[in-house]
């Protein structure tokens, strides 16, 4: 009869002793090993903040990377006002969903170059200068603003007689004046007066400088093509290029001190705002333990980043920061990513971050936007930027 015997020491491994007749086999299992990680690179970047009860991730995200660029710019890191991008992009996503006659998506969901676009035709402002915050409020609550939106969009598209908006344009703006308040035409900062085009100078941002990168296999590689994502309202230009490709020019952005905004799946349980981690374990059985200990992962290829694209298991429901790279004791590699969900976190040190692994940007990111110049020639050529 075979018996099986353990013998837990205090030592760095666990010993198994199979004894079967006069035969015994002995297995050395090492010990589960906790997170230690390693800064590698770490770009600076603005405070970690809370997004509130919004969906306005896109615009907080971006923000970051843009403070994050105005800093590698010129020295200054400015606190610039996520609101002023959200309160000029709603009227843009109004247009977009009566003109389509109410048969898309509206919501509060954005993507980055949603920012860029708005910092190109509205300029740039200050967290100082717009808050979007009224009435001593200290936390964003966006719960009303769209069906506030909806009833007036709705009521103009089914051409409602009894409506009490003529002018939905009026309406909107009436709306959003109430909830954020009234965007400044110009107002002080550090003892200068600026408009949101002057400010947008003196940040020396360009917005012609930002592209979008993203790898599926269902459009050619370094071609440009229009992502059909519920959030791409804006129909944005995405540049497809392999999925090694992909992870090389972050790397690559990472060594040569550019951030990047990434859009990627968050709603893995996996990944964990409260343990700072998110990683794909191999095993289904390790979902809860890898938030804590280093765990076998699974391989990403192409074929199955797509599948999980085109079976909705990865979506574009959340935008964060690239900020950085880290490793962990067994030399594994993470990005350093800044959420907009407050700095509450279990481990100590990583508030507010996520250390994601490579394994999980692979198969969970939709796509990253970052400066032209901090590509690699190879890719620069291939894409004709």
């Amino acid at each position: 009869m075979k018996r099986i015997f353990l013998f837990i020491t205090f030592f760095t491994i666990t010993t198994l002793f199979y004894a079967q007749e006069d035969t015994v086999v002995k297995v050395n299992i090492p010990n589960e090993q906790k997170y230690e990680f390693t800064p590698i690179i770490d770009i600076e970047a603005s405070a970690v903040k809370s997004q509130g009860n919004t969906g306005t991730c896109w615009s907080f995200s971006t923000s970051s990377f843009i403070e994050s660029e105005i800093f590698r710019n010129t020295g200054k890191m400015i606190d610039i006002s996520e609101m002023y991008t959200v309160r000029n992009t709603y009227p843009e996503k109004a247009w977009n969903y009566v003109m389509r006659q109410g048969k898309i998506q509206f919501s509060e969901g954005g993507l980055a170059h949603d920012v860029i676009n708005s910092i190109k035709k509205y300029g740039l402002v200050p967290e100082s200068a717009y808050s979007g915050l009224l009435n001593n409020s200290t936390m964003h609550n966006h719960a009303t603003i769209i069906p506030d939106l909806e009833k007036v969009l709705n009521a103009y598209i089914k051409n409602d007689k009894d409506s009490d908006y003529p002018n939905w344009k009026v309406a909107v703006d009436s709306i959003l004046d109430k909830h954020l308040g009234k965007t400044p035409e110009n107002f002080n900062y550090e003892g200068i007066t600026y408009t949101p085009m002057s400010f947008l100078e003196m940040t020396k941002i360009s917005t012609s400088n930002y592209v979008t990168l993203t790898s599926f296999i269902h459009q050619p590689f370094y071609s440009q093509f229009i992502l059909n994502i519920p959030d791409n309202f804006s129909n944005g230009i995405f540049y497809n290029i392999p999925l090694n490709q992909l992870v090389y020019e972050v790397d690559n952005a990472l060594k040569k001190g550019y951030t990047l905004a990434l859009d990627c799946d968050v709603s893995e349980k996996t990944f964990s705002q409260k343990y700072g981690v998110a990683v794909v374990p191999k095993q289904v059985e390790d979902s809860t333990k890898c938030l804590t200990y280093i765990v076998e992962e699974n391989t990403i290829t192409p074929e199955f980043r797509q599948e999980e694209f085109e079976n909705y298991n990865t979506t574009d429901d959340h935008l964060m920061h690239i900020v950085g790279l880290v490793k962990d004791q067994n030399g594994n590699e993470y990005y350093k990513v800044k959420n907009s969900w407050g700095s509450t976190g279990k481990r100590i040190g990583n508030g507010g971050y996520i250390y994601m692994s490579k394994a999980f940007f692979k198969l969970k990111t939709i796509s990253v936007s970052v400066h032209k110049n901090a590509l690699s020639d190879e890719v620069k050529n291939e894409l004709k930027i």
